[in-house]
């Protein structure tokens, strides 16, 4: 009799914790359950964007203060005065070249 009663209470135990596994697993199926998790981790998504735009323009602005200490464009501790900017540099690439022979597209014809 005591091996029926174990058997019998183990079946039960079996089939209660089925049951709610499974109403547990249908109820978060459900449309408007299915909407409040898609919500929940649209926010969530939305908190973390946030959070990387922000490291983004600390980032950012890091950046910023180390290139202008390196072009030498802040102002010195001394007083207001700017200091000037290099000068600028033309480059042999872009320039025109001029050539012995300039071309003339209408002596082709």
């Amino acid at each position: 009799m005591f091996r029926r009663t174990f058997w019998f209470t183990t079946g039960v135990a079996a089939g209660v914790w089925a049951t709610t596994k499974v109403n547990r697993k249908l109820n978060q199926l459900t449309p408007e359950s299915l909407a409040m998790q898609a919500a929940d981790r649209a926010v969530i998504a939305g908190r973390k964007v946030k959070l990387f735009a922000l490291d983004v323009r600390d980032g950012m602005a890091d950046r910023e203060a180390a290139l202008k200490d390196a072009l030498g464009l802040t102002a010195p501790a001394g007083g207001p005065e700017r200091q000037a900017l290099p000068a600028r540099h033309g480059y042999a690439a872009l320039e025109p070249q001029q050539t012995k022979y300039p071309y003339n597209r209408n002596e082709d014809h």
